[in-house]
């Protein structure tokens, strides 16, 4: 059986993604929507982290590398001006993605095992990565214009 790969990935996407949330956070700071709501969601990640948990000490995981790849090619430091927002915001929807569909995956598994407790988990969590997609699909709609047209 490979969810443990898959638990393994997961995990480590989540970690990624709340530390990139923070990251770009801390360096739009003069976005003061920008760094509260990444600190909010940078929270509601580290807490899908800690759901996962009991699924983890269940069914093992086997830690994988690409999302901390994906991270330290694409956000070793947060760009700056109007279109470093957009390139960051862009970075965190791809790292987000990611974690939606590896909960896509393992909800898959879930219900192959007909693992209940999983099955809550991986609802629950995919509605709020579901919500920070969102959002960050909101942003970026709301910061392209000034960023691709005005910004100097």
């Amino acid at each position: 059986m490979h969810l443990a790969t898959y638990l393994g990935l997961l995990h480590t996407s989540l970690t990624t993604l709340a530390d990139a949330f923070r990251e770009v956070g801390r360096g739009h700071g003069e976005e003061p929507d920008v760094w509260h709501t990444c600190q909010v969601l940078a929270g509601r990640v580290d807490r899908q982290a800690e759901a996962l948990a009991p699924v983890v000490e269940r069914y093992g995981e086997h830690r994988e590398e690409e999302p901390e790849r994906l991270h330290a090619a694409e956000l070793e430091s947060t760009r700056s001006g109007p279109v470093g927002l957009l390139r960051d915001l862009q970075d965190l929807y791809t790292l987000a993605s990611l974690a939606d569909i590896t909960w896509t995956v393992v909800g898959q598994a879930a219900q192959g095992l007909r693992d209940r407790e999983l099955l809550d988990v991986v609802n629950a969590c995919e509605q709020d990565t579901a919500r920070q997609l969102t959002w960050l699909r909101t942003r970026m709609k709301q910061a392209a214009p000034q960023a691709l047209i005005a910004a100097r």
